[in-house]
C-alpha cells in the first residue's frame, strides 16, 4: 500500500521542480528581452551565463567572425573556441595544437550537436577588438595542454583579452568574459 503513495509523491516532487524550471526560463527571457540582466552580472551567480538547451526566445544566432563558441562534452563539460568564418574555428586541441577546424571536426567526439555563442541581450554576438588577429596567430602553435591548467578555456580568454590566465574550468570563463564585456552573458545556438 505505501509503495503507491511514494511513486505518487515522487511524481509531485517531480511535477514541482519542472515548474520551477520553467518559471525560471521564463524569468530569464522577460530579464533579457528587457535588457535587465546587465546590472545583475554576478561572477557565478547569474543562470544566464550557461549554454542552455532551451532556446531563449527561439532566436538562432548567424555566427560572427571572432565569436566566442562552445560545445557541450559528455553533458559535463563545454569545449570552447573562436569562429573565424567560413564555417571554421580555432581550438585549443587536447593535444597541444592550436588548430583551424571545421564545425564537423569541432563537434566530433563529443556528444554535442550544437554550438552555442556568446551574446548579449540583444542576440549581438560579444567580440572583442583584437580577438580574431590574437585567434588567426595562434594557429599551429603548440602548447602545454593541461586539463585544468592550460586548456581551451586558457587559449579563448587569452585571445579576447591578451592576458595568459588560467582557467580551469567554462564557469570561469563565463565570469571573465561576463566582467570582460561588464554584461551578462548569454549563450545562443548558431544557425549553421
Amino acid at each position: 500500500m505505501a509503495f503507491p503513495l511514494i511513486w505518487l509523491g515522487a511524481a509531485a516532487v517531480g511535477a514541482a521542480i519542472v515548474a520551477e524550471e520553467r518559471e525560471k526560463q521564463k524569468t530569464i527571457a522577460m530579464k533579457r528581452m528587457l535588457g535587465q540582466a546587465n546590472s545583475e552580472h554576478r561572477l557565478g551567480q547569474s543562470a544566464e551565463l550557461a549554454p542552455s538547451l532551451w532556446k531563449t526566445g527561439g532566436k538562432m544566432v548567424a555566427p560572427e567572425p571572432g565569436g566566442i563558441v562552445c560545445c557541450f562534452v559528455f553533458g559535463v563539460i563545454e569545449h570552447t573556441g573562436i569562429w573565424i568564418g567560413d564555417n571554421t574555428l580555432v581550438e585549443l586541441h587536447g593535444s597541444g595544437l592550436v588548430r583551424a577546424v571545421s564545425v564537423q571536426r569541432f563537434l566530433a567526439g563529443r556528444t554535442g550537436s550544437r554550438i552555442y555563442q556568446a551574446c548579449d541581450h540583444q542576440h549581438q554576438a560579444l567580440i572583442g577588438e583584437k580577438v580574431l588577429e590574437r585567434a588567426k596567430q595562434s594557429i599551429f602553435n603548440y602548447r602545454d595542454y593541461d586539463l585544468f591548467d592550460n586548456n581551451c578555456h586558457r587559449f579563448v580568454w587569452q585571445c579576447l583579452s591578451g592576458e595568459d590566465r588560467a582557467l580551469s574550468s567554462f564557469s570561469k570563463l563565463n565570469n571573465q568574459i561576463g566582467s570582460y564585456f561588464s554584461q551578462a552573458v548569454y549563450w545562443d545556438e548558431l544557425d549553421l
